[in-house]
């Protein structure tokens, strides 16, 4: 039973590590574009920020549509096949 309590609190652990805010996102994001050397409230500011969620949404699309292709090399299994 201890096992089970062991890898039920890493489990939870692991799921708590990769929860970041929305705020907390944008706070990086900002980071990030000032680092790059951007001014806030300019149009490469927006731009770059912009770039970042294109980005961030690109590579969302990409793990979910691999995530299910199966065990073969090729397009997507979304459903039956005929």
């Amino acid at each position: 039973m201890t096992i089970a309590k062991l890898v039920v609190g890493a489990l939870l652990a692991l799921a708590c590590a990769g929860c970041v805010t929305d705020a907390e996102l944008r706070a990086a994001d900002e980071a990030r574009c000032r680092s790059f050397g951007f001014r806030t409230q300019s149009d490469g500011f927006a731009n770059c920020l912009l770039q970042l969620d294109l980005d961030r949404s690109a590579e969302r699309r990409y793990r979910m549509d691999t995530a299910f292709s199966g065990p073969y090399w090729g397009p997507p299994y979304y459903g039956r096949r005929w």
